[in-house]
């Protein structure tokens, strides 16, 4: 699905697994605030849903992609698309892969199962990485690998996804260390209401975690505050958001 035309003066942000959850509702966090979209996910008609919410808003240009970030043409083609109107500059690695429903813990975690995860999660987004630095290195541009709590603390059967984000987070660390002329933040949204956090918990009550919506202004409030890279957590910059 295509939208209108780029508009000239907005930047291009291509944001994956943006049909629902917190890459959804940081799409339209950005939209609000005059970006140009390339969006993504598995699912065809839930991305081209969320995709037309997102062009009533009747901000920029919003392109949405369906496909497997882990396959390599997909991710090329994102990245075209992304770089078409010229001023691509943001990068937001959201889509991940929880793995196995309920969580097995490591002793019984399947070896190729696991392989898919680290896939998704610590692969495929440097693959973005890599075929995006070009534009982003000339626009001084940002990259936003999304991360959790699970990376950082030893939570009993969260080591399949937990090990997955820690490689994610070192990736960016060096990234970051590597690339001086592109931002990288590695941002942790916390607990939410979403379908991956659900599946994490079947059967339990999570009508008490905040909505991703509230999640969202936390991150537009980084990227576009320009602060240095590194390791953000959406709860204290929404507290500092108060305290402005």
């Amino acid at each position: 699905m295509e939208g209108g035309p780029y508009l000239e003066g907005m930047s291009t942000a291509l944001v994956t697994g943006a049909s629902m959850g917190f890459g959804r509702a940081l799409a339209f966090e950005l939209a609000r605030s005059g970006w140009n979209l390339v969006i993504d996910a598995r699912n065809r008609s839930e991305l081209e849903a969320a995709a037309a919410l997102i062009d009533q808003l009747g901000a920029g240009r919003v392109e949405a992609i369906s496909g497997d970030v882990s396959d390599p043409a997909h991710a090329a083609q994102l990245v075209e698309a992304a770089a078409v109107g010229g001023d691509f500059t943001l990068l937001v690695n959201n889509a991940s892969l929880l793995g196995p429903s309920p969580l097995p813990r490591l002793a019984e975690y399947p070896i190729d199962v696991l392989a898919r995860v680290f896939s998704v999660n610590v692969l495929a987004p440097l693959r973005l990485v890599q075929l995006s630095l070009p534009s982003l290195r000339k626009s001084q541009g940002t990259v936003v690998n999304l991360t959790s709590d699970a990376a950082v603390e030893s939570y009993e059967e969260w080591g399949g996804y937990g090990s997955s984000k820690a490689g994610l987070e070192q990736l960016s660390r060096i990234l970051a260390a590597e690339e001086p002329d592109v931002t990288v933040y590695w941002f942790d949204p916390g607990d939410m209401q979403t379908r991956m956090h659900q599946e994490a918990f079947p059967g339990e009550d999570i009508s008490d975690r905040p909505l991703p919506e509230t999640r969202a202004p936390a991150l537009l409030r980084l990227i576009e505050g320009r602060h240095p890279s590194g390791r953000y957590v959406a709860e204290e910059l929404l507290t500092e958001m108060v305290g402005t």
